[in-house]
């Protein structure tokens, strides 16, 4: 199998990191990656804020994961949490949002979350992309603005487990068809 298709089975949500901090070199590589990403116009709405201080991310996991979200309270095991912000307020967003009805910064985002979990599985890190949490909590802890939108978390680190690499997906004829619609 080839490279590529040997990251994309490597890849996978990590929920139980090592006790041992992520060197800031392979942090910088990621974020090389996800600055790397397509976006609409090239408006590159991401901006990346990385929680490494211990004392700062175990308040930012208390804030984050409490009450409702507490739910990805084992994100608190990880050394480093990701926040990812947009700025969702580039012309074309706006434009695309009214006549398309899709917040194509969102599509953006995502295309540059998905560089920075490659190259962390490239490096051996692990990560999971989380979207349940606490923005208003982020946001007062962080003194995030208001035109900045707070749309996911990462967390980062060395695995505890190594991934087997199987994942449960469904069949390529369930998920396609060739010119024409299949419900």
């Amino acid at each position: 199998m080839n490279l590529l298709m040997d990251l994309f089975n490597k890849r996978s949500s990590v929920r139980n990191y090592q006790e041992c901090p992520v060197e800031r070199e392979k942090v910088l590589q990621c974020l090389e990656a996800a600055r790397l990403a397509p976006s609409a116009h090239n408006g590159q709405p991401w901006r990346y804020i990385i929680v490494d201080d211990p004392k700062l991310k175990d308040e930012l996991c208390s804030a984050a994961f409490s009450g409702i979200f507490s739910l990805n309270k084992y994100a608190k095991t990880a050394p480093v949490i990701v926040v990812v912000l947009a700025r969702p307020d580039f012309v074309a967003n706006k434009i695309g949002a009214m006549v398309v009805g899709l917040q194509f910064y969102l599509l953006d985002i995502g295309a540059s979350i998905e560089h920075f979990l490659l190259c962390a599985a490239h490096l051996g890190l692990g990560a999971c992309w989380l979207g349940w949490f606490s923005e208003a909590r982020i946001r007062a802890l962080l003194k995030i603005e208001k035109k900045d939108k707070i749309v996911s978390l990462i967390s980062l680190g060395y695995p505890r487990e190594e991934s087997s690499g199987e994942k449960d997906r469904k069949s390529i004829e369930e998920i396609s068809s060739f010119n024409s619609y299949k419900p």
